[in-house]
């Protein structure tokens, strides 16, 4: 039966309002290329070329991710996120540098978390004064690698979950997302613990812009910025000051966000994203489902980053036989296994990313974009692999290099067998309903682990 003319109108308006979301997206994007965070492209999907960083952290403010920008000292790691933060939280420049927290070894759990109410402490009452970062949902650590790894630890389960623990007391963010920034090492950097780094959605390089942007960069005021606002700023930051509930706080911000936004629209004619169309596009996002390829594809890639043949998974304490059958796979190229957050962050991408460009479903070309910046920060390659990779010629950062060679090389093999792999995916499910089937066998890892998967069903 098909649907009613109550039903279709509801589809046609939803589908008018998604294009308008959408629209509003693309213009954020153009105009903090265009005025604010100068850049080349350096990726495309499909024939439409993007700059990978600011499309990343676009990405991430709009599906409440975690992106970890690395580069060189002084090329837009920070600013970057600060402008797709305030456009897309509607809220000023100013108050997202209040909220900024910095690292450096002596920086203390009072500075980034919360501290004690000092007056009401003398009274005997425990009440914290909680920390900018710990409140908005925008929250930016500037170069996170140079906080020591047990000050690494202080911060995991606010950046997991959003929860924020000071004494007795705890705060829970319903919205957030978490940009970190990372300088190459150096004398003053430490390595980032693998609990943190693997809370990390995506990473991405600032580059240099070339000489040419470079120079427009230096003739630009840095003192004026059109997302200041001294005013609006200070009205945030008396009510962050408030002493009362978390959650009251939280309807203020937001009602003043939208005076905010309000005031920027009509001054100077820039549009910010409310919290209602955020979360407007988060469900139609989710609502985008990956065709036949793009789910064989990312299982294809699933199972070469956690297969062991002698083992039963890959384990970073466990040494790979030179002799072994998998050789070839990527699975004995890394040290350790890719974790479960993996697949999670590479749907959320995928369908974000296929969400701005239009398209009804995440395909092959939308996991071969985002796939790169999820896997780089998560895998440990072996000694040698690095070194053979460690002087080609590349653009990339290395380990961004190496994951874009790595998914590469996957579709190629995937590419050679998708017919066969799609058809033992689909044995597999009919076999698991209780089919008599016989799993389909190949030269890959991906069959094994599925015939693991009927032998335990059985």
């Amino acid at each position: 039966m098909g649907n009613t003319v109550f039903e279709q109108e509801n589809d046609m308006q939803k589908y008018r309002e998604n294009g308008n979301f959408r629209q509003k997206v693309r213009t954020i994007y153009q105009f903090i290329q265009d005025n604010l965070y100068l850049n080349r492209p350096d990726m495309r999907v499909g024939e439409e070329p993007f700059n990978s960083a600011l499309l990343f952290s676009l990405l991430t403010a709009l599906n409440r991710g975690k992106e970890l920008i690395i580069g060189e000292p002084g090329l837009g790691k920070t600013t970057s996120a600060e402008y797709v933060s305030a456009m897309t939280y509607r809220l000023p420049l100013g108050l997202i540098w209040a909220s900024e927290v910095s690292g450096h070894p002596e920086q203390t759990e009072e500075k980034i978390i919360g501290r004690p109410d000092l007056g009401r402490l003398n009274q005997g009452e425990e009440v914290v004064v909680w920390s900018y970062l710990a409140q908005l949902p925008v929250k930016i650590v500037d170069e996170i690698n140079r906080l020591p790894e047990t000050k690494q630890s202080m911060i995991l389960d606010g950046i997991d979950r959003g929860n924020w623990e000071y004494l007795n007391d705890v705060i829970i963010n319903d919205e957030y997302c978490l940009f970190a920034t990372a300088n190459y090492q150096d004398r003053g950097t430490n390595t980032l613990i693998a609990p943190l780094i693997d809370r990390f959605d995506v990473i991405v390089e600032s580059r240099h812009p070339g000489p040419d942007m470079a120079l427009m960069i230096g003739m630009k005021d840095r003192h004026e910025n059109v997302l200041r606002s001294p005013e609006y700023e200070r009205s945030f930051q008396e009510i962050l000051a408030q002493r009362r509930d978390h959650h009251e706080k939280m309807h203020l911000i937001e009602d003043l966000s939208t005076r905010f936004g309000d005031h920027m629209k009509k001054e100077h004619r820039i549009e910010m994203l409310s919290k209602d169309e955020r979360q407007e596009i988060r469900a139609c996002t989710q609502e985008l489902p990956l065709d036949l390829d793009a789910n064989a594809f990312l299982r294809t890639v699933i199972a070469e980053l956690s297969f062991c043949y002698k083992y039963g998974q890959k384990r970073s304490d466990d040494q790979c036989d030179e002799g072994c059958h998998y050789t070839g796979f990527l699975c004995h190229h890394m040290k350790n296994c890719i974790s479960n957050r993996f697949p999670t962050s590479v749907r959320t991408y995928a369908q974000s990313l296929a969400w701005l460009l239009g398209d009804e479903a995440v395909g092959i070309d939308h996991m071969k974009a985002v796939l790169p910046y999820i896997l780089a920060h998560r895998v440990q390659w072996k000694d040698d692999v690095i070194s053979q990779k460690q002087t080609s010629t590349r653009r990339d950062p290395l380990q961004i290099f190496m994951a874009k060679e790595m998914v590469t090389e996957v579709y190629r093999r995937y590419n050679e067998q998708s017919h066969q792999i799609k058809n033992a995916l689909a044995v597999a499910y009919q076999s698991a309903s209780g089919k008599d089937l016989e799993p389909i066998e190949g030269d890959h890892p991906i069959y094994l682990e599925i015939k693991r998967d009927l032998e335990e069903v059985r």
